[in-house]
């Protein structure tokens, strides 16, 4: 390694690649802090391709998660898959040829994510993908061709767990590529425990004390079909005599439900919310009594605090948060049985695998040193 300073473009997308990327940061900045005379500092660019731009679902989780400005926002915005990623590709290139940065980050499996790989693929710039292995095996995913081809891009692949390692390699990675580090997203968890929890969300929805069901939906396979909608919304509205049902609507699921004049029995048990930011969502992960959801990241959340999770999807990319954690798959055929056996269980369930520990990003940091 020279002690030239290390140049990286950190590429930030989406509203969960914004909670990935908060710690490499935190981790960049404290290296440079301590690094000694002489040491390679690390010369970071944050890259927001502006995937996510809507305020709710972007801005206010910089501010939440303490993450500086962007240096470059590319304002993609919204589109089909095809269109959205070539335009990431096409203002992303000038960037890479402009900063000559020695590795970009990618993280998740985002739109953003894949277009930035093959980019820097094409350039000869090293990519390093956070997040690596990840594996539903559902081609029907968007989210699971962008894994797969950045993965067979990516020169370093930072797994969140063992099962990922397999994957890759089973897929013809060579091992030296992959380097098992933990969950980033745990990472940001641990660091934001203070303030999701200092801001009550319950408290502050008149829930504090009582048990309630948190719920998140976005998928189109849950929210585009109306009849499909309409059976979910039935579900909950059931549930709501049971116990207070919070459910922050994602702007698709909000318009699905306009769209498709969809019955909505909203009530003092049936929160129907706007878009929270990133501590209201731990702090009702953390308390709630079931969570219900198709979001991969709070899979994993839920599997730190213990809480159990319903994943209203056929198959998922985090299979440890079902082998070891609190996580457990449902459909529309199984929901009403699966919501009332999983009130019926405990209260915690599951364990927390290895390498949540908060100690991520510090792995990932000492790596891209050492492999420079």
């Amino acid at each position: 390694m020279t002690n030239n300073p290390l140049k990286i473009l950190i590429v930030a997308g989406a509203r969960p690649n914004f909670i990935k990327v908060a710690p490499l940061i935190k981790a960049a900045q404290a290296y440079n802090r301590t690094a000694a005379n002489g040491s390679a500092k690390l010369d970071w660019r944050l890259i927001h391709t502006g995937q996510h731009y809507d305020t709710k679902m972007s801005n206010v989780f910089f501010q939440d998660l303490d993450i500086p400005a962007p240096n470059v926002n590319l304002d993609v915005g919204s589109s089909s898959h095809a269109t959205q990623t070539a335009n990431i590709m096409n203002r992303f290139e000038p960037i890479c040829h402009s900063e000559k940065p020695d590795w970009v980050i990618v993280v998740g499996d985002v739109n953003s994510t894949m277009a930035c790989a093959i980019v820097a693929a094409k350039l000869a710039i090293r990519v390093a993908h956070v997040e690596a292995g990840l594996r539903s095996y559902d081609r029907t995913m968007p989210e699971e061709i962008n894994r797969v081809v950045t993965d067979a891009l990516a020169d370093l692949l930072f797994t969140p767990s063992g099962d990922a390692n397999e994957n890759l390699l089973r897929e013809g990675i060579p091992e030296k590529k992959i380097r098992l580090v933990g969950n980033i997203m745990i990472d940001a968890l641990i660091k934001n425990l203070g303030k999701s929890r200092q801001c009550n969300m319950p408290k502050t929805l008149g829930l504090h004390g009582t048990k309630f069901l948190y719920v998140t939906l976005h998928r189109p396979s849950n929210v585009d079909d109306p009849q499909t909608l309409a059976k979910i919304m039935s579900e909950l509205n059931r549930v709501s005599s049971q116990l207070p049902v919070v459910f922050p609507l994602h702007p698709r699921t909000k318009a699905r439900l306009v769209k498709s004049a969809i019955p909505v029995f909203a009530s003092n048990r049936f929160r129907l919310l706007e878009p929270i930011g990133y501590h209201e969502s731990l702090c009702l992960t953390e308390q709630a009594r079931l969570v219900i959801t198709d979001s991969g990241g709070l899979q994993e959340e839920a599997t730190y605090f213990r809480t159990p999770c319903l994943t209203l999807r056929p198959n998922t990319e985090r299979p440890i948060t079902i082998r070891l954690g609190s996580n457990r798959l449902t459909d529309l055929e199984h929901l009403h049985s699966d919501i009332d056996s999983a009130l019926l269980g405990n209260r915690k369930i599951g364990r927390i695998p290895e390498l949540w520990d908060g100690k991520s990003a510090d792995r990932i940091i000492s790596t891209l040193l050492a492999c420079s």
